[in-house]
């Protein structure tokens, strides 16, 4: 996401509290350690945290009050380029008591007076069942809808998707959590197994556009969404270059799509991995226009195309892929 787009979502973000805001919330903390500095208050969108207030530290304590759209998924730190604690607050936690600690990436912090807090707790500990009994059981609360939405979209087919988020309450049926949830199972089911992929271009390492369509006719190509952030993407990235060196004769090619936020990054993971086949990025993050195409919500992720570019396989890992290509390449073999 480039600078303007940033701005220009965090002002329709803050704007949107503003517009939407019903709810005097009172958040009353000490920070472990700290007795001066800032506490940011922000709010979650598409995987990102915007700040939509910062309060000053005095004596180790800080308060926030100010009305808030609720219920919502926000999130509370010390430094918004580093980590942060997750606070979900449902309705009716409007008093809520913060222990802040944000050594050990805030594991320590204690919260009392938040319901949605408690339900995450509670879910965490395995005490609420599966997704479909946990919104079964708690239909108004935004836990179960955020863990639907981060959790458990990238692993559940389209028809699951529908049917879980018609377990949620009319309440939440207008947030951004469920309006995206229902755009992806539109997408979804137009990237299924035995559908044509949708054709983009983006542009490769040395600024030139590269189209998906471009690279087909030949043989099998597999779109590979990857980061060079992601810890997984990193460590799926040498089975790649195994099973790559071992079908390129073959015609065989990959295009990386990356879902990084800056150039240097993605180049460095480039060269670091020896990704030697074509690579392509928007530096959009999870704006990715590609990724949005085909419903990517988690990665790595790839898709595998024929010769035309018809989808006949999604999310192959490991030896998958290869026993996966040794089984096409033979049957293509034998019908000649």
């Amino acid at each position: 996401m480039n600078l303007l787009k940033s701005l220009t979502l965090a002002v329709s973000l803050g704007l949107a509290t503003l517009a939407q805001a019903q709810t005097p919330v009172t958040l009353t903390g000490t920070v472990a350690g700290v007795n001066t500095g800032k506490v940011y208050l922000q709010r979650f969108h598409n995987k990102m945290f915007f700040t939509v207030e910062a309060v000053p530290v005095k004596d180790g304590k800080f308060q926030i009050q100010r009305k808030l759209k609720l219920p919502e998924v926000y999130a509370l730190t010390l430094d918004t380029t580093r980590g942060n604690q997750f606070l979900f607050l449902d309705a009716g936690d409007t008093q809520v008591a913060i222990q802040l600690d944000s050594a050990q990436y805030y594991r320590n912090t204690k919260i009392n007076g938040s319901q949605g807090q408690d339900l995450l707790a509670s879910f965490r500990q395995g005490k609420e069942g599966e997704i479909q009994a946990f919104i079964s059981k708690h239909p108004t609360s935004i836990v179960p809808t955020y863990i639907l939405y981060r959790e458990y979209s990238y692993r559940l087919t389209p028809d699951e998707i529908e049917k879980n988020v018609a377990l949620l309450d009319a309440s939440l049926q207008k947030t951004p959590y469920v309006q995206t949830l229902k755009q992806l199972v539109t997408t979804l089911r137009s990237v299924q197994v035995g559908e044509k992929a949708k054709d983009f271009q983006a542009n490769t390492p040395d600024g030139k556009p590269l189209r998906l369509s471009s690279l087909y006719g030949k043989s099998y190509v597999l779109i590979d969404f990857w980061a060079a952030w992601c810890g997984p993407c990193r460590r799926e990235n040498p089975n790649l270059v195994k099973t790559y060196n071992q079908y390129k004769d073959q015609g065989f090619t990959i295009l990386g799509v990356s879902l990084d936020k800056t150039k240097e990054a993605w180049l460095k993971a480039i060269e670091k991995d020896q990704l030697t086949w074509p690579q392509v990025t928007d530096l959009a993050y999870w704006n990715s226009a590609p990724a949005q195409l085909y419903g990517v919500r988690a990665i790595p992720s790839n898709v595998l195309l024929d010769a035309e570019g018809r989808i006949v396989a999604r999310n192959l890992r490991g030896e998958e892929l290869a026993a996966k290509l040794e089984d096409l390449y033979r049957k293509s073999a034998a019908n000649k």
